[in-house]
């Protein structure tokens, strides 16, 4: 590699990130959209790099670390919905953002974050019902069917979540969706719910899923540089 290519390598962000977790597949979704290269690092839960752990303690992904010309930390960034902001204000080609429409960006923030903060406990409760079969996933999975139906009302009225067009708040949501989905698959095929349904096969045969959810090797395996 000439000198030149390696500082520009060194520039590159950093990112940490595990192949299956929604919070780290929803960054990875913002950065492919917003064509920012960076460096992927992919770890497991139980082997993970002393250099994230520097870089963020809590030993969480994502981690996205910004470097200096001279390749030092510059900034960590080590929430998802941050790494999100931070992919798209960097360059927003589809204005994910609807940094035009006041109103629907407006919507789009207050729905995610009613999904980070509300949704999410929910689907965890309901997974783990599953999991240990305890009796009382119906009530659990019902209590996610009142985010779930406000998902489908919204597509009913128009393509995207927010709206026509796609938005921060699809990529937000999607990965957890997905594991709703997952959890009773047969109920979920014939429930009530075909807008959403179609919404989320729309994203999961698409391209854009396939390339960020490339299985590639660990980090700590290969030391191999991964550009995304």
């Amino acid at each position: 590699m000439t000198e030149n290519k390696m500082n520009k390598t060194n520039q590159l962000p950093i990112l940490y990130s595990l192949r299956n977790c929604p919070f780290a597949m929803r960054a990875r979704l913002a950065i492919f959209r917003s064509k920012n290269p960076v460096i992927l690092r992919s770890i497991v839960l139980n082997d993970k790099p002393a250099k994230m752990l520097t870089a963020s303690p809590k030993g969480t992904v994502p981690v996205l670390v910004l470097l200096t010309p001279e390749g030092k930390t510059q900034q960590v960034i080590d929430e998802s919905f941050d790494v999100m902001l931070w992919a798209l204000t960097q360059n927003d080609p589809d204005d994910l953002l609807h940094s035009q429409d006041s109103v629907a960006s407006s919507d789009m923030f207050a729905l995610v974050a009613k999904f980070d903060n509300e949704f999410k406990a929910a689907l965890e409760r309901y997974k783990a019902a599953k999991r240990y079969h305890e009796d009382n996933l119906v009530e659990l999975r019902q209590n996610c069917e009142r985010y779930i139906a406000n998902l489908e009302l919204r597509l009913t009225q128009h393509t995207f979540l927010v709206s026509d067009n796609e938005s921060m708040a699809d990529l937000a949501i999607l990965p957890f969706i997905r594991q709703f989905a997952k959890v009773e698959r047969q109920w979920y095929l014939q429930s009530p719910y075909p807008n959403l349904q179609k919404w989320l096969n729309n994203y999961l045969q698409s391209p854009m899923f396939n390339k960020v959810m490339a299985l590639h090797p660990l980090y700590l395996s290969t030391n191999e540089v991964i550009y995304f």
